[in-house]
C-alpha cells in the first residue's frame, strides 16, 4: 500500500485524488485543505455575482463525502504548517488547534496561487477585496447588494477584472476599470481584438481608465477614493484583480523553482524531489507554442496536471503532452477565444513570427442569423509552424474552432498544411470558403 498525501483540494488536487482512487486499489490517499469547501469553480463567480445564473450551488462539482466514500481521509479547515522532506512527514493544525502529522510515500503539492497584493497605502481599508475563493465572491456579492455602494473600482483588466466589471455593471453599479496597460486583456490578445473589447465595455457603460496605476486608497474606515497617476476617483468598493503568483510557501526552501517562484516540474509533474509532485497553479507547464517550460495558470491545465501526477504515482508512466494556454471570454455577448501565442507575446519571447488576418460573416449572406468573425493565425517565420490563433465574434460557435488550432500547435502543423484543410460546408454553420481556410490561404 502506497500512501499519498495531497495538499490542496482544488481542481488539480481533486483530479490527482480521483485518478488514484478510481484507478489504483493499492493507494491510501490523504487530502488536506485549509478552506471550508472544495471544488469551487471560480470561473463562475462573475456569472453568479452578475445574476447570469440563479445560484452559486452549481459551481461546486464534488464534496468531502464523495472522497470519504472512496476511502480517502480528508482534512478540511486544516492548515499545513511545514513539511519535513527528509522524514517525509506533513505537519498541520486543524481549526480547533489540534496538531496533525501525516507520513507519506508520495506527496502532491496542489497549493494553487495567491492574489498579487501591491503595497498600496490604504490597502487595509474596508470594502477592498480580492477575488479568488468562494468566500471572496460572497463578500463582493454582499457589498454589491448594498444601496450605498454606487461606484465600484476594478483594479486589473485581465480576465477576472473584465468579468467582474461586467458583473458589477449588471448589478446596476457605476464601474471604473483600471489597468496600468493601455487596453484590456493585453496578455492574451493583440490590439486588433482588444480594441473591439474596449469598445464593447465602453458601450455598456464601463468607465475605462487604462494607463493608470493605483497609487493610493483613501478613506476613514472604508475606502472612499482611488488615487492614480491621473487623478482621484470617488469609490465605495474596490475589487483587486491584478493577477496571481504561485503559492510556494511550503516547498520553496527544498524544491527547485521557476523564475516566477513556481515549482519546476518535468513532464510527469515530478519536482526536483522524486517523491514530490506539484500540480496546478503552483507548478510549471510545458508550452508547445514556445517549446519550453513556462507558467500558465488555468483550471484546464490544473486538471490535466493532476491526472498526469495521479497516474505516475499509481505506477502508470504518463507524460504531459504540454499545453497551449487555450482560453476564452464572453463579455456582454461579445466572445473572444485564443490559444498559443499572440503576435505581441511572441515578440516578448523573442520568437520571430508572421500572421494572417481575415474578417467575414460566419455564414452566407442569405442567412438571417449571422455574425462577423475575426480571426488571426500566428505562425513562426522560419519553420512556418502555427503557434497561435485568436478569434472574436458575437457567435459563440468560434469556441470550437480554437480547439483545432490548439491541436495544430501541439502537433507542429504548418500554416501551409492548414490551407486546404477538409472543413465541411453547410449554410447553418459556415461559408463555402470557411474563415479558417481563408485566413490560412492569406498567409504569405
Amino acid at each position: 500500500m502506497t500512501k499519498t498525501v495531497i495538499i490542496g483540494a482544488n481542481h488539480a488536487g481533486i483530479a490527482a485524488a480521483n485518478t488514484l482512487l478510481d484507478n489504483y486499489q493499492d493507494q491510501e490517499v490523504v487530502m488536506i485543505d485549509r478552506n471550508t469547501n472544495l471544488s469551487y469553480l471560480g470561473c463562475g463567480t462573475a456569472l453568479w455575482v452578475g445574476r447570469q445564473i440563479d445560484s452559486y450551488e452549481g459551481l461546486f462539482y464534488t464534496k468531502r463525502e464523495d472522497f470519504e466514500a472512496k476511502g480517502a481521509k480528508i482534512y478540511m479547515e486544516t492548515t499545513v504548517d511545514h513539511i519535513d522532506f527528509e522524514k517525509k512527514t506533513v505537519h498541520a493544525v486543524t481549526k480547533d488547534g489540534e496538531e496533525v502529522v501525516e507520513t507519506y510515500d508520495k506527496l502532491v503539492l496542489a497549493t494553487g496561487s495567491v492574489p498579487i497584493s501591491p503595497k498600496v497605502p490604504g490597502r487595509d481599508l474596508a470594502n477592498i477585496h480580492f477575488l479568488k475563493r468562494f468566500q471572496d465572491g460572497q463578500s463582493v456579492d454582499k457589498e454589491l447588494a448594498a444601496e450605498e455602494v454606487k461606484n465600484v473600482a476594478v483594479i486589473g483588466a485581465g480576465y477576472i477584472g473584465v468579468e467582474i466589471a461586467e458583473a458589477a455593471k449588471r448589478r446596476g453599479k457605476n464601474v471604473l476599470l483600471f489597468d496600468a496597460a493601455n487596453r484590456a486583456l493585453p496578455n492574451y490578445y493583440d490590439k486588433w481584438f482588444t480594441d473591439d473589447m474596449d469598445q464593447n465595455l465602453a458601450e455598456h457603460g464601463i468607465e475605462l481608465h487604462f494607463g493608470e496605476l493605483a497609487r493610493e486608497y483613501k478613506g476613514t474606515d472604508k475606502v472612499e477614493a482611488v488615487v492614480t497617476d491621473n487623478g482621484e476617483y470617488p469609490v465605495d468598493l474596490v475589487i483587486n484583480a491584478i493577477g496571481f503568483l504561485p503559492n510556494n510557501t511550503l516547498g520553496k526552501e527544498h524544491l527547485e523553482l521557476f523564475t516566477n517562484g513556481a515549482y519546476l516540474v518535468d513532464r510527469h509533474q515530478q519536482t526536483s524531489d522524486p517523491d514530490v509532485f506539484a500540480v496546478g497553479d503552483c507548478a510549471t507547464v510545458y508550452s508547445n507554442a514556445l517549446q519550453q517550460t513556462t507558467y500558465i495558470a488555468l483550471a484546464t491545465n490544473a486538471v490535466r496536471s493532476g491526472i498526469v501526477a495521479g497516474h505516475n504515482i499509481g505506477g502508470t508512466s504518463l507524460e504531459s503532452t504540454g499545453v497551449q494556454g487555450s482560453n476564452g471570454i464572453s463579455i456582454f455577448g461579445y466572445n473572444m477565444v485564443s490559444t498559443g501565442l499572440s503576435v505581441e507575446a511572441a515578440e516578448r519571447n523573442g520568437v520571430k513570427v508572421k500572421y494572417s488576418d481575415y474578417e467575414d460573416t460566419q455564414k452566407p449572406g442569405f442567412m438571417k442569423e449571422n455574425d462577423t468573425v475575426k480571426i488571426r493565425i500566428v505562425y513562426e517565420e522560419e519553420s512556418r509552424r502555427v503557434i497561435g490563433a485568436q478569434m472574436a465574434s458575437r457567435t459563440s460557435e468560434i469556441a470550437m474552432g480554437i480547439h483545432m488550432f490548439s491541436l495544430a500547435i501541439e502537433e507542429g502543423v504548418t500554416i501551409d498544411k492548414m490551407k486546404l484543410l477538409d472543413i465541411f460546408f453547410l449554410p447553418h454553420f459556415n461559408q463555402p470558403y470557411n474563415y479558417i481556410t481563408m485566413a490560412a490561404l492569406k498567409a504569405e
